[in-house]
C-alpha cells in the first residue's frame, strides 16, 4: 500500500513540473483543442518597446494583426511614440487569440482602451502594416479594410511614392511555390531602383543595389541560398519569405513611400 501511495505522490509531482516547465506550451495545446481562445484580462502598461510591443508588469505583449517598422526603418520612431501616447500607463484590455504566447514567450493580443482596438488604430493611422502570420483569422477583413483606408488618406507608411517610376514597376508574378517575385517596368525608360525594398507582412525585407530596370524589361527576386548572385537577383539567407497561408508583398521606393503592394 506505502509502495502505491509513493507511486502515486511520485506521478502527482512529475505532472506538476511538467505543467510547469511546459505552461506556455499547454496553453496553446488547450485553445487549439477548444478553439475559443484564451479570453480577456486586464493590466497597466508600464513600458513600450517598440511600435508593436509593450510590457504588462514582467511579461511583454506582442500586438496582433499588425506589425511595425524595426529600428533603423522609416516610421520606426513614430510608432513606437504613437503606441506610448495611446497606452503608457493606463489600464487596457487583451484578447486572446488561438495561441497566447509566441516563441519569444510573448503575450500575444488584441488591445483594446475604452473599447478602442488599439492594433487597428496603428493599421488605420499609417505606423503598421496588417500582419496574420498564422493564417487569416476572424479580424483579418476589418485589418485590411482600414489599411485600404490609410491608402486612401495616404498616410504615413500608406504614402504613395512620388518617384517617377513609381507608376512604372508593376507586379507581373508572386509564385508562392517557385518562391520567386517578377516585376515588370511598363515605361518607355529605365528605372534606377537603388535602395528600392521588397517585403512581406513580417520582417523579411529584401534591398535592391545598384539596380537598374531596363525599358519594359523584367526582373525576377528569388528566394535561393549558394549560388552565384552576379548572375542573379537573389533573396539570400531565407528558407522561404512567402508563406502558403497568406501574405502580402510591400514593394517601396528609397525613400520608404509606398510603390505597390499585393495580398494574397
Amino acid at each position: 500500500m506505502n509502495k502505491k501511495r509513493k507511486q502515486i505522490s511520485l506521478l502527482i509531482f512529475l505532472i506538476i513540473l511538467f505543467v510547469i516547465i511546459n505552461y506556455s506550451f499547454l496553453d496553446n495545446f488547450l485553445v487549439n483543442l477548444f478553439g475559443d481562445g484564451f479570453g480577456s484580462e486586464t493590466g497597466i502598461v508600464g513600458r513600450v518597446i517598440d511600435g508593436d510591443t509593450f510590457v504588462i508588469g514582467n511579461e511583454s505583449v506582442r500586438l496582433l494583426g499588425v506589425n511595425t517598422p524595426e529600428k533603423g526603418e522609416y516610421y520606426y520612431s513614430e510608432a513606437r511614440k504613437y503606441l506610448e501616447n495611446l497606452v503608457l500607463n493606463k489600464s487596457v484590455e487583451l484578447k486572446f487569440g488561438k495561441e497566447k504566447y509566441d516563441r519569444y514567450n510573448r503575450k500575444l493580443a488584441y488591445t483594446y482602451l475604452n473599447e478602442m482596438n488599439i492594433n487597428l488604430q496603428l493599421v488605420e493611422n499609417g505606423y503598421a502594416n496588417f500582419y496574420f502570420p498564422s493564417g487569416k483569422d476572424k479580424y483579418y477583413q476589418e485589418f485590411f479594410d482600414v489599411w485600404k483606408k490609410c491608402i486612401n488618406e495616404n498616410l504615413n507608411l500608406c504614402e504613395k511614392s512620388k518617384d517617377e517610376c513609381a507608376d512604372c514597376i508593376v507586379l507581373k508574378d508572386l509564385n508562392v511555390k517557385e518562391q520567386k517575385v517578377v516585376l515588370h517596368n511598363k515605361c518607355d525608360f529605365d528605372c534606377f531602383l537603388k535602395n528600392w525594398s521588397i517585403k512581406d507582412e513580417g520582417r523579411k525585407k529584401f534591398i535592391f543595389g545598384n539596380f537598374i530596370l531596363k525599358k519594359f524589361g523584367e526582373v525576377e527576386i528569388k528566394v535561393e541560398d549558394g549560388i552565384d548572385t552576379k548572375t542573379k537577383i537573389v533573396w539570400e539567407n531565407e528558407d522561404y519569405v512567402w508563406t502558403s497561408s497568406g501574405d502580402s508583398l510591400f514593394l517601396r521606393d528609397g525613400k520608404g513611400k509606398l510603390v505597390l503592394y499585393y495580398t494574397y
